[in-house]
C-alpha cells in the first residue's frame, strides 16, 4: 500500500467508501493510461471494471484529451438557460444519430442520477399535458440501481442504499421482483432461457392492485449493474414493453451502464430490439472523462411538450451545468474514439472470448454462478456463513494487490473491461482473479 492519507490531509469524505478502513489502508491512484491505473507506489493495475462501468474507451485517450483542452481554451462555460453553444447542439445531434429511430431529442444532465430524475419528471409532465395528471405512480425493480437522488433512490431496489432515507422517499412507488433465479438459470451464457413470465407481475399484481391509469412510468435497467449484473431472461423486456403499451405507461430504459457499446450496439434497446419511451445515459458518453448524462426522448413525447404547453418555458427543469462545454467536448472526443477505433464492433468481437473466460470459473472454489452479456459479467460466490459478501470483498482486494481491479457486489465479482481490451489483457485479468480466488476460504 502507499502512504497514508494522513500525509495528504483527511478532509475528503469519500462516497460509497468505508472511510475509516481507507484511512488505515489507502488505495491511491495517481495516473492512468489506456486500460490501466498507476498507483502511488508505481504499480500498474488493469481496470477490469472500466472503473465504474464508464471508461469504455480506456483512460486518457488522446482524442478526448485534445477536445477538452481545445474547448477549455475557447469557451470554458456558458449556461444552457435560454442561451446556447455549438458543442452541446452538435453532441446532441451525434447522440440522436446513434439512438434508435424516433429518439430525436436529447436533454443533458451531469450524471446518471440526474438523468433518472429528469426522465421521471418528463414522464409525469407528459401525462399531465395529455390530461392524465392522475398518473402519479412509478414502478422500479428489486436490486435495481437508478442513482442516489431522491426520485431515483425511490425507484431503486437496493436496501442498503435506501435504509437511512426510507422515511423520506417518494410515496406511490412499487417494485417488480428481480430476475435472478439461480435454481433454474445459473451458469447461463447470455440471456437465460427461462423467466420471461416474471414481467407479468407488472400486470397481474401491480396494475391489478393500483389500476394502470395511475402509473406514470416503469423504469428498469436492461442489464442490472450495481444490483449484481443481472441479465434479463429472453422475452422479458419485450413483455414489459407490451404491458406498458397496453396500459399507456411510459417505459424508461436506464442505460447509464449499457449505453455506448457495452452490448455491442450503441444502446441496449437496439441489442434487445425493444424500444422504450425514454433512455437515460451517462458514464461512457464521455468514457468517464467528464461528468455528463442525459435523456433521449422519443419524438411523440417531445412533440407533446412543444404543442400542448402554454407559451413560454415548456419544461421547468434543468441544471446549472446542463450541456457544459467541457463535458460536451469530452463527449465528442469519446464518440470520435469509438468511431475511429471501431470500438463497438471490437467489443462485440471480444464478447465470445469474455464469455468463455468468465465461464471457465464454473469449477472454481465457491463459485455458484457465472453470467454475462456483451462485455459485462459476474461470478457469484457462495456466501460465507455469517459473513455475506466477505468472500467477494476479499477476492477483489487480493486481485487489486495482484494487479487487477474488479468490483465486489454482495457475493458477486463484477467485470466490465474497456472495449479496447485485447485478448491477452483479458486472459491476464481472468488469470489474476483465478489466483485471488484460490486465497479466499
Amino acid at each position: 500500500m502507499g502512504a497514508s492519507t494522513g500525509e495528504r490531509g483527511d478532509h475528503y469524505w469519500m462516497p460509497f467508501t468505508d472511510n475509516r478502513r481507507f484511512r488505515r489502508e489507502p488505495r491511491m491512484v495517481v495516473s492512468a493510461h489506456d486500460g490501466y491505473f498507476v498507483t502511488d507506489d508505481g504499480r500498474e493495475v488493469f481496470d477490469g471494471m472500466s472503473t465504474l462501468w464508464c471508461t469504455n474507451a480506456g483512460h486518457c485517450r488522446p482524442l478526448i484529451v485534445e477536445r477538452i483542452a481545445k474547448q477549455a481554451a475557447t469557451l470554458d462555460f456558458a449556461s444552457s438557460f435560454s442561451m446556447g453553444h455549438p458543442t452541446a447542439f452538435s453532441l446532441a445531434e451525434r447522440i440522436a444519430g446513434l439512438a434508435p429511430d424516433g429518439f430525436d431529442q436529447v436533454f443533458f444532465t451531469n450524471s446518471g442520477s440526474e438523468a433518472v430524475d429528469t426522465a421521471l419528471k418528463i414522464a409525469l409532465a407528459f401525462h399531465r399535458l395529455r390530461g392524465e395528471g392522475g398518473r402519479c405512480r412509478f414502478v422500479g425493480r428489486e436490486r435495481g440501481y437508478h442513482g442516489v437522488n431522491f426520485a431515483g433512490l425511490s425507484v431503486s431496489g437496493l436496501p442498503a442504499n435506501r435504509k437511512a432515507f426510507a422515511t423520506a422517499l417518494l410515496p406511490h412507488v412499487d417494485h417488480l421482483r428481480h430476475t435472478q433465479e439461480l435454481d433454474r438459470s445459473a451458469f447461463s451464457r447470455g440471456q437465460p432461457e427461462l423467466g420471461a413470465e416474471l414481467a407479468d407481475e407488472l400486470e397481474n399484481r401491480i396494475i391489478a392492485r393500483n389500476d394502470g391509469s395511475t402509473i406514470a412510468a416503469v423504469i428498469v435497467e436492461p442489464v442490472s449493474g450495481a444490483g449484481g449484473v443481472l441479465i434479463p431472461p429472453r422475452g422479458y423486456l419485450r413483455r414489459l414493453r407490451e404491458i406498458c403499451t397496453r396500459h399507456g405507461i411510459v417505459l424508461i430504459f436506464d442505460e447509464v451502464i449499457c449505453g455506448f457499446g457495452r452490448l455491442g450496439t450503441p444502446f441496449a434497446a437496439q441489442h434487445f430490439d425493444v424500444m422504450p419511451d425514454l433512455i437515460t445515459f451517462a458514464k461512457a458518453v464521455t468514457s468517464g472523462a467528464a461528468p455528463l448524462g442525459g435523456v433521449l426522448v422519443r419524438r411523440e413525447i417531445h412533440d407533446t411538450f412543444m404543442q400542448a404547453s402554454p407559451a413560454g418555458i415548456e419544461f421547468f427543469h434543468g441544471y446549472t451545468y446542463s450541456g457544459h462545454p467541457l463535458a460536451c467536448a469530452a463527449g465528442h472526443g469519446a464518440l470520435d474514439t469509438y468511431e475511429q477505433e471501431d470500438l463497438f464492433a471490437r467489443g462485440a468481437d471480444l464478447a465470445p472470448s469474455f464469455e468463455d473466460g468468465l465461464h471457465a470459473f464454473r469449477d472454481g472454489p465457491n463459485v455458484i454462478d457465472c453470467r454475462n452479456l456483451g462485455l459485462i459479467g459476474a461470478i457469484e460466490l457462495a456466501p460465507r456463513p455469517g459473513a455475506p459478501g466477505a468472500r467477494a470483498t476479499e477476492a477483489a482486494t487480493r486481485a487489486w494487490d495482484l494487479g487487477a481491479f474488479v468490483r465486489p457486489i454482495g457475493d458477486a465479482l463484477a467485470f466490465c473491461p474497456p472495449m479496447s481490451t485485447s485478448r491477452e489483457q483479458l486472459d491476464r485479468l481472468f488469470g489474476i482473479v483465478r489466483e485471488a480466488l484460490k486465497t479466499v476460504a
